[in-house]
């Protein structure tokens, strides 16, 4: 079986992959991640999370799977990035509060010979949001990196009030799918002890 790296850097991709007992290592993946003109969020994050795991794959030497992933938070089609600074992330919890939007993370997987890639849509719910909350969620810290301006495993659970679809995958990895797609390439879930999460390959 080919090593199995994954291209992310987010430590919640790694503690869900720990979670289905997938060993990894980690590799640095740094991709361009502006929407392309007319692009739709589907095709958007499907496009970037194979460009993640073909660049990963390109920084290797030798046989490898590499997986790359992305999330989007849409609402009215409007794709909700990371907040560029408070006022956009005040902004975007507004447009939020009391309404739903859809979360979609895409996972691709690249061993040269092939790349394959999936979508998984999710509905999320929220609650009214007061100025206030929003101002003081921000303070938290939490909001700067995520896109949408929130974490649904965070503290930004209190505004959730319901979720269709998978919630790992706004998390940022649906693992049903992704333990699929694995499988395709000859990695199997449920390998014990898996490996820390914090394993990094060197640069």
């Amino acid at each position: 079986m080919n090593p199995f790296y994954l291209a992310s850097g987010s430590p919640r991709r790694r503690e869900l992959l720990t979670q289905i007992g997938v060993p990894f290592t980690t590799v640095s993946a740094p991709i361009d991640e502006t929407p392309l003109a007319n692009e739709g969020a589907q095709a958007y994050v499907e496009r970037l999370a194979r460009a993640k795991a073909e660049a990963g794959l390109a920084s290797l030497k030798g046989p490898a799977v590499v997986l790359g992933a992305d999330t989007a938070v849409v609402l009215d089609g409007r794709i909700l990035g990371k907040p560029e600074n408070r006022e956009h992330a005040l902004a975007m919890l507004a447009d939020l509060s009391g309404r739903e939007h859809q979360v979609l993370t895409a996972v691709a997987l690249s061993d040269g010979a092939r790349t394959l890639s999936l979508c998984v849509t999710s509905s999320v719910r929220f609650r009214a949001i007061s100025a206030d909350e929003a101002a003081r969620y921000w303070a938290s810290g939490e909001p700067a990196d995520k896109a949408g301006g929130y974490a649904i495993q965070g503290l930004g659970a209190v505004f959730v009030t319901g979720l269709a679809g998978s919630y790992s995958a706004v998390v940022g990895l649906p693992l049903s799918e992704t333990a699929d797609l694995l499988a395709g390439f000859g990695i199997a879930c449920w390998q014990l002890p898996a490996l820390s999460p914090e394993v990094t390959k060197p640069q």
